[in-house]
């Protein structure tokens, strides 16, 4: 399905407002497309913190650490909660789009999938390295464009972190290994 109107979404970084930029002002593009987009600014700002700052920072110079009680602890948030501050920020400005980090094996429970097509998303990229997974669903009376991106282990600290919480449900995760999934939304028009 293609996009007809201009798209206006909320810049998340200088390439973020490149992409989205070029995805307003193309007639006809497609919501994969838009997504695709969208989860590449998201996979890339994501991946250099968690590579540049909290892997270097953390784990190999040991000069702070990084906790899920960062305010209390004085240390760096976990790369999974600024994602989430990220999403969050994003709701706050608009509603032409909304992400979130979802897992089948969640740390915290509120990251589990809530929709049939969030779980048959996230078990499709867990099962199908390297593809995504694209559908339509019907939230709240209306309708959406989902797409599911695999997380993956890309740094010492996500797979310890993973294996050696007290709440993990799962604690053989490697580096490379599917964690868990991006989740975009696109409302559709009815």
């Amino acid at each position: 399905m293609k996009i007809s109107a201009p798209v206006k979404i909320a810049s998340i970084s200088s390439l973020g407002i490149l992409l989205v930029g070029a995805a307003a002002t193309a007639k006809g593009l497609e919501y994969k497309d838009v997504a695709d987009m969208l989860h590449s600014v998201m996979e890339s700002d994501r991946t250099v913190y968690t590579r540049k700052v909290v892997n270097r920072l953390a784990v190999k110079e040991k000069v702070i650490k990084a906790s899920e009680h960062h305010e209390d602890e004085k240390t760096l948030p976990l790369p999974a909660q600024m994602f989430r501050f990220g999403a969050e920020m994003v709701a706050e400005k608009t509603d032409k789009f909304s992400y979130s980090l979802l897992s089948v094996w969640p740390i915290n429970k509120q990251n589990a999938p809530r929709t049939d097509l969030e779980k048959k998303g996230l078990e499709f990229v867990a099962a199908n390295k390297g593809q995504n997974f694209y559908g339509e669903e019907a939230l709240g009376g209306k309708k959406y464009f989902t797409a599911v991106y695999a997380d993956t282990a890309i740094a010492p600290a996500c797979v310890s972190c993973h294996n050696e919480h007290k709440d993990t449900p799962r604690t053989d995760f490697k580096m490379g290994d599917v964690m868990g999934g991006v989740v975009i939304r696109i409302p559709m028009p009815e």
